[in-house]
């Protein structure tokens, strides 16, 4: 079926093309009558007359779409990085198209391509592991791109990240003053700076302190995670923990480790305490309060639509990292 254009609408109304440009994109300063523009707009809706936005874009080099790329959308960090940055977006009236690259370097790949094809004015993404050539080369032909949550060391991309280092430090300090026994880092066998950030401040809060723990470190790797966790936290816990705390690096890693704990019937805090980086509503579902570390979501999106925009419409070759603070919010699964 042909796509009816401002050329149909023209004729159909016996007035020029010019005129119904004109009252279509509601410009001012033309003398048209209010019949001229009623007759206009009748035709329109009654064709059912909708603007080429690939056209437009064409003349205005601008489609008003933003991409955003996160590693896992299934995980509620990024589903409500997803809502606030969408959020943000259409104040500054672009819209937001999402994908999600699942952790693959060569997925992240082709949604950066297809982005681009789409005319997508610039992006917004959580780079994985890999992926350093693929920004490289979006960064060399000047292509708007801000990151989140994540940077890649050596790649000078601007972004929004939070001081995973420091708030790893300052909460691992918080489970050191408490006197256990074992405390039990969980974290991912990976190369991403932000996840190595924490373990790095967990680690120089053990070494800065002057109590004696005994510390262990349960890594896996991003696929089987909930079999992983269980059979290691089985290894280093048994069923009957006494006087020990875990610190979970990520939300997921804590619900694979909340479960084996319900299964298990092991009491928090009064046989194990437990803090994990990030919220999720699955914590609801357990018996104690989660402590956890909060990002400032709704500030870190604000901060990446502002810093995106700004590089649409001027574009500049920086590398500048806007570094916010997350926050303890301290409940019930940590001793007193």
């Amino acid at each position: 079926m042909k796509r009816s254009s401002i050329k149909d609408i023209a004729k159909m109304a016996g007035v020029s093309v010019a005129t119904v440009s004109y009252v279509l994109n509601r410009k001012e300063g033309q003398r048209i009558s209010e019949e001229t523009q009623k007759k206009i707009l009748e035709i329109a809706e009654t064709i059912n007359y909708t603007p080429n936005k690939i056209a437009k874009s064409l003349k205005t080099s601008k489609t008003k779409l933003l991409g955003l790329i996160v590693a896992d959308i299934s995980n509620e960090f990024y589903s409500h990085i997803a809502r606030n940055l969408e959020n943000k977006a259409l104040k500054l009236g672009y819209t937001l198209i999402i994908g999600s690259s699942d952790e693959n370097a060569d997925k992240f790949k082709k949604l950066t391509e297809l982005f681009s094809q789409q005319q997508v004015d610039g992006m917004i993404v959580a780079p994985v592991a890999g992926s350093e050539k693929t920004l490289e080369n979006l960064i060399n032909i000047k292509y708007p791109i801000v990151t989140i949550d994540r940077y890649l060391k050596g790649v000078a991309i601007p972004g929004i990240t939070i001081d995973n280092q420091e708030i790893a430090e300052s909460t691992t300090s918080l489970l050191l003053n408490k006197d256990f026994d074992k405390i039990i880092y969980i974290g991912y066998e990976t190369e991403l700076p932000h996840l190595l950030d924490r373990q790095h401040g967990f680690e120089k809060a053990v070494r800065s302190s002057k109590k004696t723990v005994e510390t262990q470190y349960l890594l896996v790797r991003l696929e089987n995670i909930v079999h992983e966790v269980h059979s290691q936290l089985e290894n280093m816990l048994g069923k009957k923990p006494e006087n020990t705390a875990l610190y979970f690096s990520s939300n997921k890693l804590a619900v694979a480790g909340l479960s084996y704990i319900v299964k298990n019937n092991i009491k928090v805090p009064e046989q194990i305490s437990v803090l994990a980086f990030d919220e999720t509503d699955a914590y609801q579902l357990f018996p104690s309060e989660i402590s956890y570390i909060q990002q400032p979501i709704e500030e870190m999106a604000e901060e990446a639509i502002k810093l995106l925009d700004r590089q649409i419409n001027d574009y500049t070759e920086t590398g500048k990292k806007i570094r916010l603070s997350a926050k303890f919010v301290n409940k019930q699964s940590v001793k007193e």
